[in-house]
């Protein structure tokens, strides 16, 4: 198979910081902002924003992965995100951009069309010839830890151990992923907090994110925003759990977490300006 090589796969600076994902959500449905950035100007107004406020890479999603979300299928998912797509990478060429999708049609398209990284909420599990296009496209993959889909994933956090049982999954998705070829260089680890884990499973993760370090790999921590720290706050509006968020990036700093998935990037990048500034020489 000919390896296409995708240059610039990597932020200024990584690995000496903790770097900012930023997201955009370009579906009606999801969680946080759904259905906000619905035109080509809030798109662009949006990764303007970004860029001018510390952004990294910027993932773009079109498919919800909240819980219950309903899946809408590759063409639906593809028609959604590849004119945005190629519209931010006219505007802004240097911008990295990762896709959040578990759909390997929707990896390919979105790589072919200037798309840098692939984040899978399931790591290869739903689609494994999602592993096939990253190897073709020789690019960043993040793998994420979850069970079953989006309609079901609430009833399935039951673990006897979730770090053992967390990484013994983590160890079969990388192995997987290595098998089809892709670089151990490309793979980007992420516990999937929030993803079939109750409170006190994604407490136990954060306490614990040294554990995820015995592949050597990056690690990417997604925490923004999320059910649970609405529980700890008593707060039901996702975009007022940012103060939560901001605590989770300061974690992360302590932990020399590679990068942070986040909706609020300006707060974040301030606060990790300090947080960098004590915990990461």
């Amino acid at each position: 198979m000919q390896i296409i090589n995708k240059k610039n796969k990597w932020p200024k600076g990584w690995g000496q910081k903790t770097s900012i994902m930023g997201v955009i959500n370009l579906t009606p449905d999801s969680f946080s902002d759904g259905g906000e950035i619905n035109s080509s100007k809030k798109v662009l107004d949006q990764v303007n924003h970004f860029m001018s406020n510390g952004v990294d890479v910027i993932d773009l999603g079109a498919q919800s992965t909240r819980p219950g979300a309903e899946e809408v299928g590759s063409s639906i998912e593809i028609k959604r995100l590849i004119p945005y797509l190629k519209l931010i990478k006219s505007e802004f060429p240097d911008v990295l951009i990762s896709v959040d999708t578990f759909n390997s049609e929707v990896a390919y398209e979105a790589l072919l069309n200037g798309a840098n990284w692939i984040n899978d909420v399931t790591g290869g599990r739903r689609d494994v010839k999602i592993l096939d296009v990253v190897s073709k496209f020789n690019c960043p993959f993040v793998i994420t830890h979850s069970r079953g889909n989006s309609q079901n994933m609430n009833q399935l956090s039951n673990y006897e151990n979730v770090l053992s049982d967390v990484k013994c999954s983590l160890d079969n998705l990388i192995k997987n992923a290595l098998e089809k070829n892709i670089s151990e260089g490309n793979i980007i680890v992420d516990p999937g907090i929030g993803f079939s884990k109750d409170i006190i499973h994604n407490l136990e993760i954060l306490r614990n994110l040294d554990v995820f370090k015995k592949w050597n790999l990056p690690i990417l921590v997604g925490a923004s925003r999320k059910r649970f720290l609405g529980e700890i706050l008593n707060e039901k509006n996702p975009k007022e759990r940012d103060i939560g968020t901001l605590a989770i990036s300061c974690l992360c700093s302590q932990f020399n977490i590679d990068i942070v998935r986040v909706h609020n990037v300006k707060l974040n990048y301030q606060i990790l300006r300090v947080a960098d500034r004590i915990y990461r020489k």
